[in-house]
């Protein structure tokens, strides 16, 4: 009896601990945002692709602290490694298109476990009102602990670093904060910033922002900002903003700008590089 009270003691401890690490998130900008008829506007539908790995990428499960599963689509490295990149998708969810772009990072890495998690808990949107619809009403609760489940899942031992995209750009950095000292570099791609710097000032690692410069949303006012926050906060932030539309590192969008895509990514692999060495 004793042993059962000490149990049910620690699971609501833990309960409780997870509960009013949470309680205080609220929705950001981006994903109130999300809803609008004119970010909507902003996203065409992307255009039909099916992905095939050609490097074993599979897609697993792992256990989240408010008692759910998570999903992910998980690339192990040829060599065992505590090395790993999580990687956050965009407002369409986790389509073929991360999972595309996660074994790019891959092949690119070399001994580096990739890791792109699915923060829509398996949902995938289509056409913009659908992805609004999931981006909106994402809970911050629940996107924090599927974060803290993939933490668990790569272990304490892991070096890890994020990139994501559009809303995916905002949870890398959120990711980067929560990883604690594990975390060794985070890339944002024209992500919404954190704006507390309070929350700043615990990220253990540097940032690397891409942004935009012709979008209204994460506009250059909201990036200068940030890199001021992050100089309160004492932390490091490297920003490229570039004369691109938002979406613009994409292939599935209209907008796609291939020069500034191209040069993004190689700023971001050459940063990852030399994070996870």
């Amino acid at each position: 009896m004793k042993k059962l009270l000490t149990t049910l003691a620690f699971t609501t401890l833990s309960y409780f601990g997870f509960s009013q690490s949470c309680c205080s998130l609220t929705k950001d900008d981006m994903q109130l945002m999300a809803s609008t008829k004119e970010f909507q506007a902003a996203h065409l539908s992307p255009l039909p692709y099916t992905h095939v790995s050609t490097v074993g990428g599979t897609m697993i499960e792992f256990k989240t602290p408010d008692g759910k599963m998570a999903n992910a689509y998980l690339i192990k490295s040829a060599k065992p490694s505590n090395k790993y990149l999580f990687v956050y998708q965009e407002w369409w969810g986790l389509n073929d298109y991360i999972k595309k772009q996660s074994e790019v990072f891959y092949g690119d890495l070399k001994d580096v476990n990739v890791l792109a998690i699915d923060m829509y808990d398996g949902k995938i949107a289509t056409d913009p009102k659908d992805a609004g619809a999931l981006m909106s009403g994402a809970d911050p609760a629940r996107l924090q602990a599927i974060i803290k489940g993939a933490l668990a899942y790569v272990g304490p031992k892991a070096k890890i670093a994020s990139v994501g995209w559009c809303f995916g750009g905002g949870l890398s950095l959120k990711s980067a904060i929560l990883e604690g000292k594990q975390a060794v570099g985070c890339v944002m791609y024209y992500g919404m910033p954190e704006k507390d710097v309070e929350q700043l000032k615990t990220l253990k690692c540097d940032v690397l922002g891409l942004f935009a410069g012709k979008e209204q949303w994460i506009s250059p006012a909201v990036v200068a900002q940030f890199e001021k926050d992050m100089a309160t906060a004492g932390k490091s932030v490297k920003v490229k903003s570039f004369d691109a539309e938002h979406a613009f590192a994409n292939p599935s969008n209209p907008k796609f700008d291939r020069e500034a895509s191209e040069e993004a990514y190689t700023l971001a692999i050459t940063y990852l590089k030399d994070k996870l060495k």
